[in-house]
């Protein structure tokens, strides 16, 4: 049987989402898990690899197994072989050919940026602590420019090969939220280091090195050297996931969180 899970984590610990020879993961982690609990070895399928340090208020796992326990226990049984910075909140049997990573066909990613004079020492791990006032009507303004279907090489790093560096942003918004300015994009796919990279685009013009019509110019560039810094991975979390073909995912509910333990905005 197939079975999908609902994850969240705090990947602070961790060397990302994927499996490393020489490092902890959270893959790694859930599938040992999963092991121990079922009593078979098992092979874990997420939604997307995060990298380290990276969070994850909503996430998508699938795996194939033989098992008894009612889908409204799984998850307690599962968290019970789990430690305390890895959650499963909900589990479905899905179709035997669901994969979390090639059914899903949207995903939101946020990242939280803390300015001011003074850091939050319970946050230093969640945000990205950035010591000046930003303009975030700025930042707001610029973030419209990354919308559509476009070529994104200007805001991606030297990674995995890709076919194609165009993808389709359906939403990029930059708010604050308390003490936080919160940056929110939704795209069908993402580059490596895409979204971290146009958060400091976006922290860019909000310092105001760039004006928010730059945005257009340097996309078209194709010309990384032309964009803002790739920030650290702390402030990035994935918070959303869509999958449209899959009903028995329906009852959950993908979205994360307004709030979070120490009142981030996510």
């Amino acid at each position: 049987m197939n079975t999908a899970i609902i994850l969240s984590y705090d990947g602070t610990a961790y060397h990302g989402w994927q499996t490393q020879r020489n490092a902890s993961s959270v893959q790694q982690t859930v599938t040992e898990a999963l092991a121990s609990l079922l009593g078979q070895d098992v092979s874990v399928s997420g939604v997307g690899r995060t990298d380290a340090g990276v969070h994850a208020r909503r996430y998508v796992a699938n795996f194939h197994g033989t098992h008894t326990i009612p889908m409204d226990r799984l998850p307690f049984a599962i968290n019970a072989h789990l430690p305390m910075d890895i959650a499963v909140s909900g589990a479905a049997l899905v179709p035997d050919d669901f994969d979390a990573r090639f059914n899903c066909t949207r995903k939101e990613y946020t990242y939280l940026i803390a300015p001011g004079k003074i850091r939050d020492p319970f946050a230093v791990s969640r945000s990205y602590f950035y010591p000046y006032s930003l303009d975030v009507d700025a930042m707001q303004q610029a973030a419209q420019y990354f919308i559509g279907k476009k070529d994104f090489a200007a805001v991606r790093s030297v990674g995995t090969p890709v076919k194609s560096t165009v993808r389709e942003i359906f939403t990029c918004s930059a708010d604050a939220v308390g003490a936080l300015v919160r940056i929110r994009v939704s795209a069908d796919g993402f580059l490596y280091n895409m979204v971290r990279a146009i958060s400091g685009t976006l922290l860019y013009a909000g310092q105001g090195k760039f004006r928010p019509e730059d945005i257009a110019r340097i996309l078209a560039s194709c010309d990384r050297e032309q964009a803002g810094p790739t920030l650290p991975p702390q402030g990035l979390y994935m918070t959303r996931l869509w999958y449209d073909t899959t009903p028995e995912l329906d009852q959950f509910h993908l979205a994360a969180d307004e709030g979070v333990p120490g009142g981030l905005p996510i």
